[in-house]
């Protein structure tokens, strides 16, 4: 931690810089991802819908999330489950 309040000021400036500079980096890939979306929604590949639950489902899968048991679960809600 900061003992003064002028070292505090000067880690606060250092923090936004270099905040400012990961954002600004990280912009182009932003845009592509916008870019994406608009791509397959104008081609009528995907609706806003579809490109939602895609999005959801690779968080989960990137968040180590079993996507065969929020299938079965889904399915349970659903309905659609091959139990009938």
């Amino acid at each position: 931690m900061a003992t003064t309040n002028e070292e505090r000021k000067r880690y606060v400036k250092e923090y936004i810089r270099s905040l400012a500079a990961i954002e600004e980096a990280m912009e182009p890939y932003k845009e592509q991802k916008r870019d994406l979306r608009t791509e397959f929604k104008e081609n009528s590949w995907l609706s806003t819908d579809e490109i939602s639950a895609a999005v959801k489902a690779y968080r989960l899968f990137k968040g180590k999330v079993n996507i065969d048991e929020v299938v079965e679960n889904f399915n349970m809600f659903t309905g659609d489950g091959n139990d009938s």
